[in-house]
Formats: structure tokens, sequence, C-alpha cells
């Protein structure tokens, strides 16, 4: 065993192009010769780093279950090949990255294999954000795109984003289509490499800018803002479009706003994970701000945080996601609203409202793209398409420009964020939410958790019935199969269960509904959420032996 592993991976490493992941690959075969632990090396080649929906994204490092080189030229071999098969003989595909390590180098790589397959390679000019290679596609006409970001993984990650024509992230069953093509890719050698492709002029991020800017409409803009971009692609670019739209230059993190690779003053850089925002409060209290906002490190998330009665508090990307569809429906917004699975039933209730159509997906930006007649949608991760017109993916610089454009308006009424999420509650029952994640170190430990469910189902959660459960493997004419259990309980309250698409975790999305008593307020209501949402994150991580 440990001699086919040894001869597979001195293979790999011959034909490795990168001096530095070859050399890496090498001393590792050398230890295990001597002696050392085969761990590392047979889980380098335990299988191939696996092209889906989310495109590639893994850690970095040698070997076909890593993000590297080797395995970027044969996605971007698998890609070429399937559209040249499929009538884009000749076309254009526009390549974006972000600032993480190697992002440009297998940008270049890419363009490269584009242009020794006969297709046009455009280059975005810098590391700039993903939303903007989504606007780029449809702009430039494009038959494809590619994004190399791992978004908000940690710094020793690296991703690989494809999106078709339509400007949104490939679904299946193109994502099976390119992955037999991937898979019938040869020795590296015989991939043929052209030139560099087209640098794309600043002229598309300058379009890019004035079409988000041109998204706020008339209105105050007296906001004390602060800023941070967590180290990632999105700091001039959202400074710019705020200034254009009216507003001041906002307070940005200084430690913060420079793109660096490691991401030095985060354990993650995610604004939802505990710690990413410290600095942006700190700041937010020292400048007596009105409103804190920050993206991930591609820019294609937002997140926002407000004053409390105990100081800074984040805002779930429901509460953003309920402002933002109140604000555009009551602006006239006309169209579809949706949101994924996940997210919170509180957007159906607030389209209904408004008369308009209302759609549920599965959890992922390349399903609420795809919605007929979209006007926006969002999902809880601080995912938000706020203009699907011109950017079908979660677009972090329009949401958050819009985020401010609301906040302003509230300030110039004298009311808040805060006051305005309490009208809704009022109005449609407090929707409340929470999330129990789990983090694996056993990937088989994942589906063995999912069937405990299955096997054994919870009657109770939190003291509510459960009424209903629905196994989302099986697929409905509503929704595609996925791996996923939702559970509907007493008053509204629900449950979903499910692996994460992108992270070694199991997700628990919980929600209740509360109504609101008109002389209690929604105070009470919010104290009556907190522990029924405790009770069932008890129970649910019972259940699940979590």
């Amino acid at each position: 065993m440990d001699a086919d592993l040894i001869t597979r991976a001195r293979a790999w490493a011959a034909e490795d192009p990168d001096e530095l992941t070859r050399a890496e690959l090498e001393r590792i075969v050398e230890a295990v010769e001597a002696g050392a632990d085969r761990a590392d090396l047979a889980d380098r080649f335990a299988g191939t780093l696996e092209f889906g929906t989310a495109g590639l994204r893994g850690a970095l490092g040698a070997g076909p279950n890593r993000m590297n080189r080797v395995v970027v030229v044969r996605a971007a071999a698998g890609l070429a090949a399937y559209l040249n098969d499929t009538g884009h003989r000749g076309g254009s595909v526009v390549i974006g990255f972000d600032a993480r390590h190697n992002s440009d180098v297998f940008a270049r790589d890419t363009a490269e294999v584009m242009t020794g397959a006969g297709l046009k390679a455009l280059v975005m000019p810098r590391p700039l954000p993903t939303p903007l290679l989504a606007y780029a596609i449809r702009e430039l006409g494009c038959a494809a795109g590619v994004m190399v970001t791992a978004s908000h993984n940690p710094p020793q990650d690296n991703g690989y984003k494809v999106y078709l024509g339509d400007g949104s992230q490939i679904v299946p069953p193109a994502d099976t289509e390119i992955a037999a093509r991937i898979a019938a890719v040869g020795a590296l050698a015989d991939v043929p490499r052209g030139g560099v492709g087209t640098v794309v002029g600043e002229n598309i991020v300058d379009r890019y800018l004035d079409t988000v800017a041109d998204l706020a409409q008339d209105g105050p803009r007296d906001l004390n803002i602060v800023y941070t971009p967590l180290h990632g692609v999105g700091g001039s670019t959202v400074v710019q479009v705020l200034e254009t739209a009216g507003f001041s230059a906002p307070h940005v993190v200084e430690q913060q706003e420079q793109p660096d690779a490691d991401f030095p003053t985060v354990a993650f850089p995610n604004p939802e994970e505990p710690g990413a925002m410290d600095l942006a409060m700190a700041l937010a209290a020292k400048t007596d701000a009105d409103l804190v906002v920050a993206n991930d490190p591609d820019a294609d998330r937002c997140a926002a945080a407000i004053r409390g009665p105990h100081g800074w508090r984040m805002l779930r990307g429901d509460e953003v996601g309920a402002l933002l569809a109140d604000h555009l429906l009551a602006a006239g917004r006309q169209g579809t609203f949706a949101c994924s699975i996940v997210s919170s039933s509180l957007l159906g209730k607030l389209a209904a409202a408004a008369g308009q159509p209302y759609a549920e997906t599965l959890t992922g930006f390349k399903w609420i793209a795809k919605v007929d007649g979209l006007a926006f949608g969002y999902e809880e991760a601080l995912g938000y398409c706020v203009d699907p017109e011109h950017v079908k993916d979660k677009d972090g610089v329009s949401a958050l420009l819009m985020v401010c454009e609301i906040a302003a308006q509230a300030k110039a009424d004298g009311r808040t964020l805060h006051d305005l999420l309490d009208d809704i509650a009022a109005r449609h029952g407090l929707h409340a939410t929470d999330q129990l994640s789990v983090r694996f170190e056993d990937l088989a430990a994942i589906p063995a958790t999912m069937q405990r469910l299955r096997e054994a189902p919870p009657a109770v959660l939190g003291g509510l019935a459960v009424e209903r459960v629905e196994d989302l493997s099986l697929g409905s004419d509503a929704l595609p199969a996925t791996d996923g259990l939702r559970f509907f309980l007493a008053h509204g309250a629900r449950v979903i269960v499910r692996p994460s698409g992108t992270e070694p975790k199991v997700k628990c999305y919980l929600e209740v509904v509360i109504p609101v008593d008109a002389e209690d307020g929604v105070d009470a209501a919010r104290i009556a959420a907190v522990g029924r949402l405790d009770a069932i994150k008890g129970d649910i991580r019972a259940a699940a032996g979590l």
C-alpha cells in the first residue's frame, strides 16, 4: 500500500508545475520513506478535490485532494472542453481573483488554458470582489466566468467558482458535465496552454461602481459609519461607492483595511464568527458611530451591527434580509422575493402582504439566482441580492449601500434599525432565528449524524410537538434532492439540519414565531423567543448526538 501511495505521489510531483508544492510533496514522500507517519500523505491522495455546484474549495497544498496548480489546470481544461462542446467555441471567459494565497497564479493558469483551448480569456485587472466578476460576465457578454476565491474560509484555503453566461453560478447538470470532462483530462503536459489573455480595463470597475451607487434613492445621507473589509478586497470599492452615493467617508478599521491573505487579526475571516467584528465595534464605540458594516474577504457577503442597550450587537442575516426586503417592497419593487430554506419564513409574509410572489430554494445563491422574475433574494449566511438585473449573485457591496441608506433615513426620522425591526415584528410576529453549528474532525461522523436523525427523529423539540418531518434527500416538486431534514413544530417553529456545503460541519437552523402582544410589546416577545430557542437547541443537540 505504501509503495503504491509513494508511486502515485512521485508521479504527481513529476508533473506539478509549481516548484513550491512539488518540493513540499517530495519532502513528505522522503519523510514517509524514512518511517514518518503516512497519514498526511495518504489524505492528500485519498481522493480528488470534488468539483460540484460550489466549484472547488479546499486547503492549499500538493496532491489531488488539495487546491494547487495541477488541480486548477485540470479544472480549467474541463471547463474549456465543456464550453467548446456546448456551443461556445471561441467565446470569452472572464476570470477574477481575490487576494488569497495563489489566487493570481490560479487565475493566470486558467487564462492560459482557456486561450490554449481556443477561447478568449479576459482577466480582471487586480484583486476585486466576487460580485464584480458576476457583473462583468453579463456586462462583457461572456460565455462563462471563473472567480478564484475561498470567500470567508480560513487563510490556508482557496477555491474556484464557476459561472455560466447568465451570470449565475453553475447548477446541475452543468456541474456533473464539467466534472466528467475534468476527469477525462489526461497528462498535464498534454493540456494546451496559450497566452495570458487580455487584462480588462479599469472601466469595468467604474461601471460596476456607478451601477451600485445608482441603486441609492434620493434621501438623507447623515450617517456616521464604521466599516471593515476584514483584510479582504472590498475596501476601496465600498468606500468609493459610499462616497459616490453621497455618504461621508466611513471610519475604516485600520488593522483590517488592506488585503492580507493571512488574515492576522481574526481566527476566521467571517463576520459571523465570534471576535471577527470586535475591532470594528471598538472603533464604533470610539467614534460614536451610527452603524457598523462589514464584508467578508471577497465582499460577496455583508454584515451589520447596531447599538443596543448592552453595547453593539450583530444583526442576524435574517434581520438584515427583512430590513432590505421591507425597504424594497415599500419602494414598490415588483417580482419574486426568494430565500433559501434555512432562512426565516418572515420573507414569505412580507412578500404576501405586499402582493408579491415568494419562492423558497435550496441553500446557496446558485439556486436563488435561478428563480424566475427574481426581485430580491437572500440567505441567512449574510448573502443578499438587491440588484438581480445586474448581479445574479449575492453582492456585499450593493447590500451594504442599501443598509446604509435605510439607516440614514431611519436616523433622519429619529429612529433606528432596531425600531424598524420592531415595526416588522409588530405586523407579522417576532421571527427569531438561531443556529447550532458543529465542526467535525472525522468527516465520516457527518452522514452518521444525519442517519441518526432519520432513524430516530425527535417527537418534541423545546417543548413543542414535531408535527411533520421532511426528508429533503427525497426531493419534491418544489425542491431538488439535498441532504437535509426539516422539522415543522407547533406554532410556526421549525428546525432544519444539514451538512455544510463548504465546511466540515453539521448545521442546525432554528426559528420560532412569537406573536407580539400590543400591551407587552416586542421586548417581551424577544425574551420568550430566547428561552424557546435555547430549549430547542438543547433538544436537537441531544437528538443528533452533537
